[in-house]
């Protein structure tokens, strides 16, 4: 009883460095990040950050990769699915924006890491086999082409106007929220409506 009450005390101090590690990241970066910060959002003194966690790439690491499987956990499944194109469509938009929602700097902080260092990153996000498998989803969108449900797209090019257009408004929420002089109520409001607003506009788009 007693080993298993240290194991989850031990689990629950690294999910809070994890967490505590993950606000700092998204506000300063990867480089302007400190251990120290890290200790002090968590909570912790910097010794038992370092017992956990020798660096903050190690961290980092950590961070990165719990993002990028809870994201292809909510997108593997919609896009690997016997859903039709349209529902496909659908739920991969209500499903990134809804996790996006949740995260919301995560977006510009992936640019700005893939911008520092884009080697890193792009081996960091594509690693242990988790690359996003698109081909069920593009050979679907070609199909809907030969039987001339769709116009003529690249799949590549339908797949690249859905990420596009869910990811943008979060990267650049400051500027338009500035441009359209809206409160960030408002802004969270039309962020809810554009995963109606994406699909149709897209299906639309598509549809014969």
């Amino acid at each position: 009883m007693k080993l298993n009450k240290k194991v989850k005390e031990m689990e629950g101090a690294e999910q809070k460095i994890i967490a505590a590690a993950r606000r700092i990241f998204q506000r300063k970066g990867m480089a302007g990040a400190r251990m120290e910060e890290i200790a002090n959002e968590a909570g912790i003194n910097k010794a038992l950050l370092h017992y956990y966690f020798r660096s903050k790439e190690k961290l980092f690491q950590v961070v990165m990769t719990e993002a990028k499987m809870q994201m292809l956990g909510r997108l593997h499944p919609i896009l690997g699915s016997e859903a039709s194109l349209f529902e496909k469509i659908e739920k991969f938009v209500e499903s990134y924006i809804s996790f996006i929602s949740l995260n919301p700097f995560l977006p510009g902080f992936i640019l700005h890491e893939i911008n520092r260092h884009p080697e890193e990153m792009v081996k960091m996000m594509l690693s242990n086999d988790k690359r996003p498998n698109l081909n069920k989803f593009f050979l679907q969108v070609e199909s809907e082409i030969r039987k001339k449900n769709i116009i003529a797209i690249q799949p590549e090019q339908l797949f690249i106007n859905m990420l596009s257009m869910c990811v943008f408004p979060f990267v650049a929420r400051p500027l338009l929220q500035g441009v359209m002089n809206v409160s960030d109520k408002k802004f969270s409001l039309m962020i809810e409506a554009r995963k109606k607003e994406i699909p149709k506009f897209i299906i639309n788009a598509i549809k014969r």
